[in-house]
């Protein structure tokens, strides 16, 4: 009996997950919350899988980078895309939250700006449920969609930046 409920634990994580906290956080993801660069630069050093997903019951699938977006600490999501952190991973269950949907929904400007500078997906319409929450859970999504515009305008070339040369 003791070897059944000892599998089944087993089962519940990834054996090359590191110790969880009761949240399903590694340190990694402490650290990445918590803004400390320095921690976090230490612990990817080391190895640490920059792609963990959390195990708890509260935040399934958040990666260190939906931890570091909820907190609205850009350094550290920074750090991350450089280490190689996806930056449209999704939570589990039926959500699927990614980091911009977290930052969207802390209402964190500074984070939204930077996901969609660096390159986050955002479908053709917000109102799209297959890849965003709706709106009523994630109102700061708006946001992320007049950033995305503004990014776009000042990417396209101006019609009025015609040459006079002729």
């Amino acid at each position: 009996m003791v070897l059944q409920v000892r599998r089944s634990l087993s089962m519940s994580r990834p054996r090359s997950c590191p110790a969880a906290d009761d949240r399903g956080w590694n340190q990694l993801h402490v650290a990445a919350r918590k803004g400390d660069l320095k921690e976090v630069r230490r612990l990817l050093d080391e190895g640490m899988d920059v792609n963990a997903p959390a195990w708890g019951p509260k935040s399934p699938g958040a990666t260190a980078l939906h931890l570091a977006a909820q907190g609205g600490h850009v350094k550290i999501m920074d750090e991350l895309l450089e280490r190689g952190a996806n930056i449209d991973a999704r939570t589990k269950g039926a959500c699927g939250w990614t980091p911009l949907h977290i930052a969207a929904k802390e209402r964190n400007k500074k984070a939204v700006r930077f996901l969609i500078e660096n390159g986050a997906f955002l479908p053709p319409e917000m109102n799209d449920h297959r890849f965003n929450p709706p709106l009523h859970y994630c109102s700061g999504l708006e946001w992320a969609y007049e950033m995305k515009r503004m990014q776009d305008e000042s990417d396209s070339p101006g019609e009025t930046s015609l040459s006079s040369d002729s």
